[in-house]
């Protein structure tokens, strides 16, 4: 039986209230590396010993496996409907993949709760097939990231949403490593180039990026700054990720990309030897964005550049989760996602609201938190002035599409103090006990309303929140 956390317990409570409230699809939205799986095998536990038939959609095999393996831990009798697997549809859970379920949906039992995986595809054509064959289901979705790339917001299938602890919550409660950011001190320019169906015209991306130099060199800096330690690229297309492999085999690392093209256990012994020691660089375009759970990588190469949010959250996340003799996650950005998106431990607003068809993002509406000072290479909150050494910024900036220049580590403006203060700090909020205490180290410190709230709420184990 697994073992469930105080906040993933305090998820499974607030979605069996939803459900108690006549809610029939509801989100649950808990960071990358939080343990949605454990939270949602646990609700299929539940539901599996009363009676009720179970229905677990996901996309990829690695989603089904990894499914599969949480289930087992818990005791609970499944089945997988796979190509790969032989069916058995007795079992009252039934982990699916989409691609396969969408063929077979009259021979399975009409299922009386539909748990969806990575639930912001769930709007998509196949996902809503199966939904709307199976009318009287309930539905749960479980996300990190609650956004889409097309604008489509998730209120066309959800109709509440549960928030759980964000990136900066788990690290704080030692269930995440500290990301180490390190950027260029000047940015490849995407500005000429198209996007398609929000995001970046892939051509023409890998026009610009599928060099032999590029922003610095991604084999020098990883070299340099983390050698040797369990890595993946994230790249703009398969021959992109094919070629920078061979650059890190040409320099001694163990190195392998990986496709859709690939024998799925082919895949998967490339995967789990980044976890095994065996493997230090793995590449891909697509395949190790969502859902890869190797705790041991600690370090995420990013050279594709993305207009997607949820896309780059998914991508650095990779690197956060807990191993044995890990301490931080090295996030080498040669592509300025960090400048576009913010820092992977930002908090952020999350609905389930979309925006207007057509209607591209601005600035603001991308929730932009970061920016990097050309003079100092700082990086600190949106300001004309650098608060660090006061060079005024130019309003307009363009910069070279191709630079060798030296990976700059960035640095949010809150944390860049004295190790010593830091620790005085942490240890101040530690030791307040209650609401008071928290908001006199509020006041002082000029923290914003609502800080002290949450870092009670966080203590007590519910900080989720509507």
């Amino acid at each position: 039986m697994l073992n469930l956390r105080p906040y993933q317990q305090n998820g499974v409570d607030l979605i069996r209230t939803e459900f108690i409230k006549k809610i029939r699809a509801t989100l649950f939205v808990l960071a990358t590396g939080g343990g949605k799986t454990v939270v949602f095998s646990h609700i299929a536990h539940e539901a599996a010993k009363k009676s009720k038939n179970v229905l677990i959609l996901v996309h990829r095999v690695e989603l089904l496996r990894q499914t599969s393996k949480a289930l087992t831990k818990s005791g609970v009798e499944h089945g997988l409907e796979n190509p790969k697997y032989t069916p058995n549809r007795t079992a009252p859970v039934q982990v699916a993949s989409v691609q396969t379920l969408i063929k077979r949906l009259n021979q399975i039992n009409p299922p009386d709760l539909i748990i969806i995986d990575e639930a912001h595809h769930a709007t998509a054509g196949s996902w809503r097939k199966v939904v709307d064959h199976f009318p009287n289901a309930r539905i749960l979705g479980v996300t990190a990231t609650p956004i889409r790339g097309d604008g489509k917001g998730l209120d066309e299938l959800f109709d509440s949403i549960i928030i759980g602890p964000q990136t900066p919550d788990l690290i704080d409660l030692g269930f995440l490593v500290k990301p180490i950011i390190y950027a260029p001190p000047t940015q490849i320019d995407f500005s000429d180039v198209k996007v398609v169906r929000g995001e970046y015209d892939q051509t023409q991306v890998v026009e610009i990026m599928d060099r032999p130099t590029i922003t610095g060199s991604a084999v020098e800096h990883y070299s340099k700054i983390c050698p040797g330690v369990p890595c993946v690229v994230f790249c703009v297309s398969v021959s992109h990720a094919e070629h920078v492999a061979e650059d890190f085999r040409q320099s001694g690392f163990s190195a392998y990309s990986v496709d859709g093209s690939m024998d799925d256990d082919q895949r998967s012994r490339i995967l789990s030897g980044l976890g095994d020691g065996t493997i230090q660089i793995v590449t891909s375009c697509d395949l190790i964005s969502e859902g890869t759970d190797i705790p041991a990588i600690e370090c995420a190469i990013l050279l594709r550049p993305t207009q997607s949010t949820g896309l780059y959250i998914q991508q650095v996340g990779r690197a956060l989760r807990l191993s044995e003799g890990k301490t931080r996650a090295v996030i080498l950005d040669h592509v300025g996602n960090v400048l576009n998106h913010g820092f992977p431990d930002d908090l952020r607003e999350w609905t389930l609201e979309g925006r207007k068809k057509g209607k591209r993002l601005t600035a603001s509406e991308k929730d932009i938190r970061a920016q990097q000072c050309e003079s100092c290479f700082a990086v600190h909150e949106p300001a004309p002035v650098c608060p660090y050494c006061g060079h005024t910024n130019k309003t307009e900036y363009k910069s070279p599409r191709e630079i060798d220049g030296e990976l700059i580590q960035m640095e949010k403006a809150e944390v860049i103090k004295k190790e010593e203060l830091k620790k005085i700090k942490k240890q101040e909020v530690k030791n307040a006990k209650t609401i008071a205490e928290l908001l006199v180290i509020q006041k002082e410190r000029g923290y914003k309303n609502g800080w002290a709230k949450r870092q009670f709420d966080m203590k007590n184990g519910s900080f989720f929140k509507k």
